[in-house]
C-alpha cells in the first residue's frame, strides 16, 4: 500500500457561464501559459477563457473537485443524495437501472 498525500485544501473550479469551460487550478490553461497550480484568483488581469473570450467576472466558483454539486444549504434535503458526489450519483442511478434490467429479464425465467 502506498501513502499518498491529500491536499486538505483542494483549489476551487470555476465555470464560464457563456460557454461552460471549467478552469481546474490542478491542470492550469496552456492556452494562455497559465502554470498547473495557479489558483484562479491568481490569474493576470487580462486572463479570458480560453473557448469563447470572456472576461474573468463571467466565471462562477463551482467549488473543488469530487465535491457534491449543489448549494451547501440544499444538502440536508432529499434521501441523502444531495451529499453524494456526480461520480456517487452515476453508481447509484446506473447501478439501480442495472439491477432492475436483470430482474426484467429475470421474468422469462417464470414459468
Amino acid at each position: 500500500m502506498t501513502n499518498q498525500a491529500v491536499d486538505p485544501n483542494p483549489l476551487d473550479r470555476y465555470e464560464c457561464n457563456a460557454c461552460g469551460y471549467v478552469y481546474e487550478p490542478e491542470k492550469g490553461d496552456d492556452k494562455n501559459d497559465i502554470a498547473a497550480g495557479t489558483p484562479f484568483e491568481q490569474l493576470p488581469a487580462d486572463w479570458r477563457c480560453p473557448v469563447c473570450g470572456v472576461r474573468q467576472q463571467a466565471f462562477q466558483n463551482i467549488g473543488p473537485k469530487g465535491t457534491a454539486s449543489g448549494f451547501k444549504s440544499n444538502y440536508g434535503y432529499g434521501f441523502g443524495v444531495n451529499t453524494l458526489t456526480p461520480t456517487q450519483k452515476n453508481l447509484l442511478i446506473f447501478g439501480a437501472l442495472a439491477l432492475g434490467f436483470l430482474f426484467f429479464l429475470s421474468l422469462y425465467g417464470l414459468q
